[in-house]
């Protein structure tokens, strides 16, 4: 197998970007109210656990988000979702330009802090920002989890591969197909 060195060929950010693009990860939705409770969220694909004592996750969101100064934010609450596969009309969404209604589609429903979660996840982290990192064009939360939510479903995550969705494939008896 041949491996070209793309670093010389295109700027290193632009090579780093195709690489990662055969990098598969799950697709999930951030979401919280900002300070005004007005519901806001969008769909992140760097979402990776940190510890489970203390439980934590680490989700990356752009600075030029408009409510990148709410996570920044230490004790501010929030939530991830994890998608499943026939949720890609939710990603999309919230994954959109300001203004479209990202809450139009999914199980949405407000847990007892009144933050929005997706009921119809695979699962479901409900996260105080604990601590804060800025790198690049990036801000790096960490999130203490306070409570999860699992669906009862079958594991069948929404997946993000080379620019488009993917699903696990299964066999006949539901089983995965990877090792």
């Amino acid at each position: 197998m041949q491996a070209d060195d793309l670093s010389q060929a295109v700027d290193l950010g632009m090579a780093m970007k195709m690489g990662m693009r055969r990098l598969a990860s799950g697709v999930c939705v951030l979401s919280t109210r900002d300070e005004q409770g007005i519901p806001f969220a969008m769909t992140v694909s760097s979402v990776t656990s940190v510890s489970d004592s203390p439980a934590s996750l680490l989700v990356c969101v752009n600075k030029q988000v408009a409510l990148e100064g709410h996570l920044s934010t230490l004790g501010s609450p929030f939530v991830v979702s994890i998608l499943a596969h026939d949720q890609q009309g939710v990603s999309n969404l919230c994954a959109g330009f300001a203004g479209e209604d990202r809450f139009a589609e999914g199980d949405w429903q407000d847990n007892e802090q009144n933050l929005p979660y997706l009921a119809d996840a695979q699962a479901v982290f409900f996260c105080e920002s604990d601590q804060v990192s800025s790198y690049g064009t990036h801000h790096i939360v960490i999130g203490k989890i306070t409570s999860v939510r699992m669906s009862s479903l079958s594991v069948d995550p929404l997946l993000y591969v080379d620019g488009g969705y993917a699903a696990i494939a299964r066999d006949a008896h539901g089983e995965g197909q990877g090792s």
